[in-house]
């Protein structure tokens, strides 16, 4: 088993580091709460205006099958642990960085997209579809911190 890599690591770092864990994991938690409503159609847990049920009744809440909150627990899963590993790995402390500005910037074209079907196709707003698209974007913005830092 290898040793932990041990590099010095400024507290700007380890900010950006542990606000980026936190921000996937509240992303997964809003996730995971959209994948529980899919299948319960519990229209208690909407907030606001039932848009929620809207859509994720609608046909573009699933890809081949799979609801899109399932993509959304593993992106914000592997966001989290590639950042929570790179301390761990040569590999994840040279190329972590990277990886979570690609998954990043694949998950903001993604939320925009469907941000863009809820206004202009579906007619109905979703507030944890929001919130997950929001989360995105501010992990996307710390990525880009941490590649130029």
């Amino acid at each position: 088993m290898a040793n932990p890599i041990k590099h010095p690591v400024s507290r700007f770092e380890q900010i950006l580091k542990w606000t980026t864990i936190g921000l996937a994991i509240l992303g997964m938690v809003d996730a995971i709460y959209l994948l529980i409503l899919k299948y319960t159609q519990a229209e208690v847990m909407c907030v606001g205006n039932h848009g929620c049920i809207t859509v994720n009744n609608s046909s573009y809440s699933m890809i081949y099958g799979i609801p899109v909150s399932v993509f959304g627990i593993l992106a914000y899963l592997a966001i989290a642990g590639i950042v929570f590993m790179e301390t761990r790995s040569k590999l994840l402390k040279e190329n972590g960085p990277l990886a979570v500005f690609g998954i990043s910037l694949a998950g903001v074209a993604f939320s925009a997209y469907l941000t863009y079907l809820e206004f202009y196709v579906i007619h109905a707003v979703c507030p944890f579809c929001m919130a997950s698209a929001t989360i995105i974007t501010l992990i996307l913005i710390l990525a880009i911190i941490r590649l130029f830092k």
